[in-house]
């Protein structure tokens, strides 16, 4: 099998690559362009064993622009498309909600149209529970329940999802959609709230925790990259994908979910146990700080354990493990792409 593999210099995609090459054989095409939010030393991390890279070629493009003849040429016969290749963060989102939308439509796009011509078994398109917008207290929300996003980047997810939808059902592209939570592992980007966490309560420096204005502390269903990366190989592996020209009304939507809600005060005091720390916090109002913000995020898992998935690694190993490698490893610190 040959998987196109999109996003493989980002956090999320290069950790996938690293199971891709841990847990089968395939060979793996990963595009980049490391202008976005890529870094060459993660797929060099990741892919530390010599003969790993026999299966990994890395191809340098911009998918936001159309992916031409030559570039074809070189991604091969491509059995698999994962795409995780997307800006994700919010607050720029919200700077600058024009150049942000139109990268990760442009990149839906230019994949879809190529996925046209290559007719992979599958095309994997990786979303986010952030397009439901907000959860209420006590609901978590199903596979097709209403998109309702709520800033920039969780619009420009939801657009994506919309247009792989239309591919599917108009040129029979096999498109199959995940949406996932809040991702944590090793070399992810210094802004994200785990890292900061880690290194404000290493230094001893007030870590900001998300509230409401009546002190309700914001919620979460962390996942490891990993264990994310295992359920797109398992859904890949199933070898079923709903298309139109069979009778089905809309391709396969999956949640991919953590083990259990915590909430973010929770994750801080975690975070500093594991570190030997004190937490020092204060609480924010969430809408006031950073406007666009959910203080609630929760999806419903049932569906893909129903199908047999199972999470490798619980939650409290995953930040240990990960708390240590980041003690290790300090120069990723302040490791951030331009």
């Amino acid at each position: 099998m040959r998987v196109l593999l999109t996003g493989a210099a980002g956090f999320l995609g290069s950790h996938c690559l690293r199971h891709l090459l841990v847990n089968t054989d395939w060979d793996v095409v990963c595009p980049v362009s490391f202008t976005h939010k890529g870094l060459p030393e993660r797929i060099t991390t990741q892919v530390d064993q010599d003969e790993w890279w026999d299966r990994v070629t890395v191809v340098k493009c911009d998918l936001s622009s159309r992916i031409n003849d030559t570039t074809a040429a070189r991604f091969g016969d491509i059995d698999y498309i994962v795409n995780y290749a997307a800006e994700s963060h919010v607050d720029r989102s919200i700077t600058d909600p024009a150049t942000f939308i139109r990268n990760n439509v442009d990149v839906a796009i230019n994949l879809l149209e190529f996925a046209r011509l290559a007719k992979p078994k599958a095309f994997l398109q990786i979303s986010t529970d952030e397009v439901y917008g907000p959860a209420p207290e006590g609901y978590a929300h199903k596979e097709w329940d209403a998109v309702i996003p709520s800033n920039p980047y969780s619009a420009s997810k939801a657009a994506q999802e919309a247009i792989a939808i239309s591919y599917w059902r108009t040129y029979e592209v096999p498109v199959i959609i995940t949406n996932c939570m809040n991702l944590i592992g090793e070399m992810q980007d210094p802004e994200k709230f785990i890292p900061m966490v880690i290194a404000k309560v290493q230094r001893g420096d007030e870590v900001t925790i998300h509230a409401s204005a009546d002190g309700k502390v914001g919620s979460r269903f962390y996942l490891h990259a990993r264990n994310m990366a295992d359920a797109v190989m398992f859904l890949l592996q199933r070898g079923e994908v709903s298309m139109y020209t069979e009778g089905a009304d809309r391709p396969d939507k999956w949640h991919i979910v953590g083990e259990r809600e915590v909430d973010n005060l929770e994750m801080a005091q975690m975070i500093a146990k594991f570190l030997d720390r004190d937490l020092v916090y204060k609480l924010v109002d969430f809408h006031s700080s950073r406007p666009g913000h959910d203080l609630r995020y929760a999806l419903d898992g049932r569906k893909l354990a129903d199908a047999g998935w199972t999470m490798p690694v619980p939650l409290e190993e995953s930040l240990r493990t990960l708390i240590e490698w980041t003690q290790a490893h300090p120069m990723w610190a302040n490791r951030v792409a331009s």
